[in-house]
């Protein structure tokens, strides 16, 4: 019972066990390849694709990153390898209807396996497409920036709102720690925003157990807790791109998106915090801006969490508002990391800032802090509190 807590990370791949939360788990990932000079691991974990057709995905600079190594490894090995790269002069990819319908497009009948270079937006939407047409893929982690590489949801912009869609798991996961310590520091600063953020989902999925008796494994709350204190404690470590601060980073983020996989709820990963940053990137895409990188979005939105814990504290169930960290603990553990603190470091104006807290609870159909304030009356009067203290009266 909760064997996976004994287990290495590369070895929790194909997991299944009675769990003491009452559940049998199973975690259907086939491979699981993380580690420095991880990405020679890929022929291996694609060998059981050989006879087809491979369809390799990647943009201009994650090509330059790790593609360009990853198709000539499967050349090497002798599969049949076809290429699709999206050229966007650098600029940030959205997982939109085009690059979705882009890669449906590719993927000719012949294709037995997909293989995603990339982070968020490439992971995501590969993984649409294999849950849509059954054709399995790999993803080769080029940045430690979210926790959706072993996760079944796909976060998409469809016609400019994003949805979360469900999806599938990858057949296999390759990250190689040398690849994603050299990632530009704004994506590593994204992805320990992103695992900063699990300190309030956790407290959120407490608060939600309390008061509509929703089902939580204490098995990965565990999970992930070791894995948040093993990155936290290499924080500053970040700034140096050390290679075990970048391992424990990549660990987090794997394993919350593990914790994801055996309870098939985001919960462990997302909470009002993610209902935050999801409000301010449709607004900045409603506007024709490009957004601000999700992990570092969710970064920020935490302390903002960890205030309405703060300003509920005398309404909350017993044990709930212990489990969630003073604000100004988490802002010094993003600053030790070197990452953006509050919304105005990342330029969210104060009209956007103050309609996402008072708007931001309808983004997903989630219990959260945010909702329980409005259910006693409190949301305006703690969104108003909250946005004098960070952009004055």
């Amino acid at each position: 019972m909760n064997e996976i807590l004994n287990l290495a990370i590369n070895e929790m791949a194909n997991t299944e066990f009675d769990c003491s939360c009452g559940r049998h788990h199973n975690f259907s990932i086939h491979d699981i390849a993380i580690g420095k000079g991880a990405i020679k691991e890929l022929p291996r974990v694609a060998e059981p694709f050989k006879e087809g057709k491979i369809l390799i995905v990647y943009d201009d600079n994650t090509y330059k990153a790790a593609g360009r190594e990853a198709k000539q490894l499967l050349d090497d090995a002798g599969f049949n390898v076809k290429e699709l790269l999206f050229d966007r002069g650098g600029e940030l990819l959205i997982p939109d209807e085009s690059v979705v319908g882009r890669i449906l497009e590719e993927q000719e009948l012949d294709v037995s396996l997909m293989v995603a270079v990339g982070s968020g937006s490439l992971n995501d939407s590969v993984k649409y497409v294999s849950s849509r047409t059954k054709v399995p893929y790999i993803i080769v982690c080029t940045a430690p920036s979210m926790d959706g590489y072993v996760a079944d949801g796909a976060p998409l912009i469809c016609n400019g709102y994003k949805y979360s869609y469900p999806a599938c798991l990858a057949y296999g996961v390759v990250g190689d720690t040398d690849i994603m310590k050299e990632a530009p520091m704004e994506l590593i600063h994204a992805g320990f925003g992103d695992v900063v953020g699990k300190i309030t989902a956790l407290a959120d999925w407490d608060l939600s157990v309390k008061v509509n008796d929703e089902y939580r494994c204490e098995t990965c709350v565990e999970l992930v807790q070791r894995a948040l204190d093993k990155c936290f404690g290499q924080a500053e470590a970040l700034k140096e791109r050390n290679d075990e601060a970048t391992l424990y980073l990549i660990e987090a983020l794997t394993l919350t998106g593990v914790a994801m996989g055996l309870v098939n709820i985001s919960r462990p990963a997302s909470g009002a915090e993610h209902m935050l940053s999801h409000y301010w990137e449709m607004d900045y895409i409603a506007r024709g801006l490009t957004p601000i990188h999700h992990g570092t979005q969710v970064g920020v939105a935490t302390p903002v969490i960890a205030m309405f814990f703060e300003e509920m504290a005398d309404l909350l169930p017993e044990g709930t508002g212990a489990l969630c960290p003073p604000h100004k603990e988490i802002e010094a553990l993003l600053r030790k990391a070197g990452c953006p603190v509050t919304p105005k470091d990342i330029g969210i104006d104060r009209d956007l800032f103050h309609r996402s807290l008072i708007e931001g609870y309808k983004v997903r159909p989630r219990y959260s802090v945010m909702e329980f304030a409005k259910a006693h009356g409190r949301l305006e009067e703690i969104a108003d509190k909250i946005t004098n203290t960070i952009y004055g009266e």
